[in-house]
């Protein structure tokens, strides 16, 4: 940090005992001249105040011409100490200039017209070589005078400090970090996800947390030169709008401070980030914290208009979020506890972009990179499977939501399924017609041999659907050992002959079944013969009666048949059963 030393008699300043609202010079000659800045009364000699203040001269002649020797300062900028300050340089008096007061200094100089006009090397002078040598030329200096400038907001503005300040600060942030050569604040982890900082060498962020200490109206103003001067990168600028949001954003997770001063505080930061996030395309964040951001925007009221800048932000980059972070609170009337509605417009926006530029940029990402787009189904699978535990969410939202994502987003339906399969178990109260209505977004055959295994045994799926899952599972049993055949085939003489694997029980031919108008089974028993153990459960049981295996659709016109009847629990098996058999293909 840098000082300035400003005369050298020794300070002859002296504070009332009994009173700190008096100040007074210890000298042999009486005081004749009286100044009053907020209360506080100084005791002087008009010879030294008057020979450096244009002001005091004309205050002092309108003084003189009532009989009186009191002045009175009115809004003096600084208070008391900047009047002291510059009452001290009149005598000659010792005083220290810092980054903490010289703007306070030079606003007081500026009020008490200490020109050059009137004397030669005055304080306006010596303070504006202070800042031009010194301070504006190091990086925590310039933020020192940049963050004291808030509480004189409009003399540093008409004396061109505050602009002078962004620039310098503007100027040393777009520096190639390997030039930083001065000592900067860095607290945070290493951002090794997206590479902000590197081990070992400057972080191209290491700007972002010495400005978080600025009043968010100086930060949005630096952050805007910054953008300006194009020479930092769009995720490096992302970090740092990310770093002071942390730093002055409540967590949403942690009880929020309704009370009118702190919803407006925060409500200017979030529109001020809005600003900034939309200012250039180049400005990256993470989707994480653009939807934290959104969060606290629904929290503190912001305008609908600018929310919407947001959420486009948001939509163009949901294949990034997680479930977590899609977890937002709803909003009044709304009953349900997460904010769906708002998830279902992000994944439209998505999906359906409004504006020609939205389009040509989701082009990019649904239509050449589809993967981007079967992420966001799998994002909203998830996003189905906890808000499906809400009582209160209605079977039309999330059916909706559902449909919201094309097939081709949808692989795999094994997520679908874990997510309605949740909103049954929650709403047991649906109707049967309700539960056949939600479960025909299933399509059974993307369904795996895991999700159709635990299906074909889930007592909340409507008997239909699982007779589907079986009836797919067994076509699917039957291609996999045609396949396996074909793939070990082998020459004898001029046959293609197969192998069998032994079983140890005689396998089961299929039962005839239909359905009736009620969705239950009515079974047509052929006769019996050999029988295996079943499960005693209600998939398995019809499991049973649809067994068909494929080798034996294969066995030869000579040789011994097995029949199955149902009703019995064991399976015998024949004495042709252990013999290993072949099967010739002509």
């Amino acid at each position: 940090m840098k000082f300035m030393k400003l005369g050298s008699k020794p300070d002859t300043f002296q504070a009332d005992h009994e009173s700190n609202s008096i100040r007074c010079v210890s000298s042999e000659l009486e005081t004749d001249f009286t100044v009053t800045v907020d209360e506080v009364k100084f005791y002087l000699h008009k010879f030294p105040l008057l020979s450096k203040s244009n002001r005091l001269q004309k205050l002092a002649l309108s003084a003189s011409e009532e009989d009186s020797d009191v002045v009175h300062l009115v809004d003096f900028p600084g208070g008391p100490k900047a009047f002291e300050i510059c009452a001290k340089f009149c005598y000659g008096t010792t005083v220290s200039l810092s980054p903490y007061n010289v703007v306070a200094a030079r606003c007081a100089a500026e009020y008490l017209e200490m020109t050059e006009d009137i004397d030669k090397g005055n304080l306006i002078f010596k303070i504006e070589v202070f800042l031009k040598s010194s301070v504006l030329r190091s990086w925590k200096d310039s933020v020192i005078v940049l963050q004291t400038t808030t509480a004189l907001q409009q003399w540093s503005e008409d004396i061109e400090i505050t602009t002078r300040c962004i620039e310098s600060i503007a100027s040393k942030t777009a520096i190639d970090p390997s030039y930083v050569n001065w000592s900067y604040t860095y607290n945070r982890k290493l951002a090794a996800t997206n590479r902000v900082a590197e081990v070992g060498s400057v972080p191209k962020d290491w700007w972002a947390e010495d400005l978080c200490e600025l009043d968010i109206n100086v930060y949005k103003r630096v952050m805007m030169a910054v953008i300006s001067k194009g020479k930092v990168e769009g995720d490096v600028i992302g970090e740092a709008l990310k770093t002071y949001c942390l730093m002055w954003l409540p967590d949403c997770n942690d009880p929020f401070e309704s009370d009118d001063a702190h919803v407006e505080k925060y409500k200017s930061l979030v529109e001020s980030m809005i600003f900034l996030l939309t200012l250039d395309k180049g400005v990256d964040c993470s989707c994480s914290f653009l939807l934290k951001l959104l969060n606290v925007s629904i929290l503190v009221g912001i305008d609908p208009l600018i929310r919407d800048d947001l959420i486009r932000n948001v939509s163009l980059k949901l294949d990034e979020a997680s479930v977590h972070d899609l977890l937002i609170p709803a909003e009044h009337p709304q009953t349900t506890v997460y904010n769906v509605e708002l998830v279902q417009f992000l994944v439209d926006r998505f999906l359906n972009p409004k504006s020609v530029d939205e389009e040509e940029e989701t082009k990019d990402l649904v239509l050449v990179n589809p993967r981007r787009c079967t992420t966001v189904g799998r994002l909203i699978d998830g996003y189905l499977a906890e808000v499906g535990r809400d009582k209160n969410l209605t079977l039309s939202a999330f059916m909706t939501l559902s449909r919201s994502i094309p097939d081709s987003a949808r692989p795999v339906h094994d997520g679908l399924y874990g997510a309605i399969d949740g909103y049954l178990k929650e709403h047991p109260s649906l109707t049967k017609e309700e539960k056949k209505k939600v479960c025909e977004l299933i399509d059974v055959k993307k369904l795996t041999s895991k999700a159709s295994s635990h299906a074909a045994q889930n007592d909340r799926l409507p008997l239909r659907m699982v007779v589907q899952i079986l009836f797919h599972e067994q076509a699917r049993v039957t291609s996999a050992v045609k396949l396996a055949a074909l793939t070990k085939q082998e020459p004898v003489e001029q046959n293609w002959e197969i192998k069998v694997p032994l079983r140890s029980k005689s396998l089961k031919t299929p039962s005839r079944m239909k359905m009736n108008d009620d969705g239950d089974l009515e079974k047509q028993v052929m006769s019996s013969g050999g029988i295996r153990q079943l499960v005693p459960s209600r998939s398995r049981r019809i499991l049973d009666r649809f067994w068909v295996v494929g080798m034996g659709q294969r066995r030869s016109h000579g040789e011994s048949k097995s029949t199955v009847t149902s009703g019995s629990s064991q399976t015998k098996s024949s004495g042709s059963s252990s013999r290993k058999q072949r099967f010739s293909i002509s």
